[in-house]
């Protein structure tokens, strides 16, 4: 097991009628603006009920983030927030929704270009307060110091982690995910499931810790993700999924083990081209990613194949192709389709994103740094 220092100073505060303790965790005379997207955080009285918490304080709002949030879109609250003299933000919504509050946290008290910055990964002296309460289990945000981020004129989607960046508190109810569209439902869990392997599907560093806490979590949401689909107000299964998807990049799995990243970075790119949803890209490349990388990542893929799909028959080439098999097939079941093409994208996606990743210099990547041009064309060609 590597180094590490672990912190995570995110207060939890999971369950019903949790947004009402906000107000214990925001100064009293705090200028307070609330971030969001759609409708749905107001249709479905979420904000009312944020208002209702905050009390007395000075509250703004700052709508229309998108699911993607843009870097355009954030700059203009980066104004607002800088014009109304607001002391702390507040996130109601999923995953986009925080990360956009972060990089706004990030952005108003950054003296120089702030793209700049974001895109280069440099550290920050100081940030805002922020917290949220979250409407959509998916993406850890609500418990890690990382946003990801859209520079539409640029054609770019790029991740940003800072510890300036943790959120104080996290309200996660369980109850504000029954109104969730399918779609996002099983995105969420997708997503969750992906980011848990990519901080387990790498090579062993006798983690074993780690390992068990990923491949339960991965047996978790195997289990608990069909049932999210099918019986949407049942509190158990959306804690489960819930608090699954908050533990799965917390940082917690993470710590002393290698970490790939590769999928994610590829599926930024199909993002910023062709606006497919987030999870959508993890699922076609995934699957791919695992068949390029099988020897490299062949002693890990083993035990996965075991551990969490069962599979003790037959031989080593055989159980990681059946694992690799179930996993394309865990993400079809849960309604997420597995092929770029599928969605329409052009197979001319594949030159494109290519030339992204160079453009960024965002290769090579993964875990041993050995996925270079050559073999994100191989990953993308499977996946198309």
């Amino acid at each position: 097991m590597f180094n590490f220092d672990y912190y995570n100073p995110t207060r939890v505060l999971f369950g019903t009628q949790r947004i009402a303790d906000i107000g214990q965790y925001i100064p009293a005379n705090a200028r307070v603006l609330i971030t969001y997207g759609g409708g749905s955080a107001k249709k479905f009285g979420t904000i009312d009920e944020a208002r209702k918490a905050l009390g007395d304080r000075e509250i703004f709002e700052f709508g229309g983030i998108e699911v993607n949030p843009h870097f355009e879109t954030l700059m203009i609250a980066v104004e607002l927030v800088k014009e109304k003299k607001i002391d702390f933000l507040l996130a109601v919504g999923g995953g986009s929704v925080v990360d956009a509050t972060k990089f706004i946290a990030a952005a108003v008290l950054y003296e120089g270009d702030v793209w700049n910055m974001w895109s280069k990964r440099l550290p920050l002296e100081k940030a805002m307060p922020l917290g949220c309460i979250m409407t959509l289990p998916a993406t850890g945000s609500e418990m890690n110091p990382t946003a990801v981020v859209t520079n539409v004129a640029l054609g770019a989607k790029m991740g940003f982690s800072d510890a300036h960046l943790y959120p104080q508190f996290a309200v996660l109810d369980p109850r504000k995910t029954y109104t969730l569209p399918v779609k996002q439902v099983s995105n969420g869990v997708v997503d969750a499931f992906v980011h848990v392997i990519e901080q387990y599907l790498t090579y062993p560093v006798y983690g074993k810790v780690q390992d068990r806490f990923a491949e339960g979590l991965l047996l978790t949401l195997i289990e608990e993700g069909p049932k999210a689909l099918t019986d949407p107000e049942n509190y158990d299964v959306r804690s489960t999924v819930t608090w699954s998807a908050t533990l799965a990049l917390n940082g917690l799995i993470g710590v002393g083990v290698p970490q790939d990243w590769a999928t994610h970075r590829i599926g930024h790119q199909l993002t910023a081209l062709y606006h497919l949803d987030h999870a959508e890209t993890l699922a076609v490349l995934l699957p791919s990613l695992l068949q390029v990388q099988r020897e490299t990542k062949r002693l890990k893929l083993l035990q996965y194949a075991e551990r969490v799909w069962g599979l003790t028959d037959g031989d080593e080439e055989t159980r990681i192709t059946a694992a690799i098999d179930k996993t394309r097939d865990f993400f079809d079941d849960m309604g997420v389709k597995t092929r770029i093409s599928a969605y329409g994208v052009p197979e001319k996606v594949i030159e494109e994103v290519l030339e992204n990743l160079t453009r960024f210099n965002l290769l090579p990547m993964g875990e041993h740094k050995d996925i270079d041009r050559v073999a994100a064309r191989r990953i993308l060609s499977l996946s198309y």
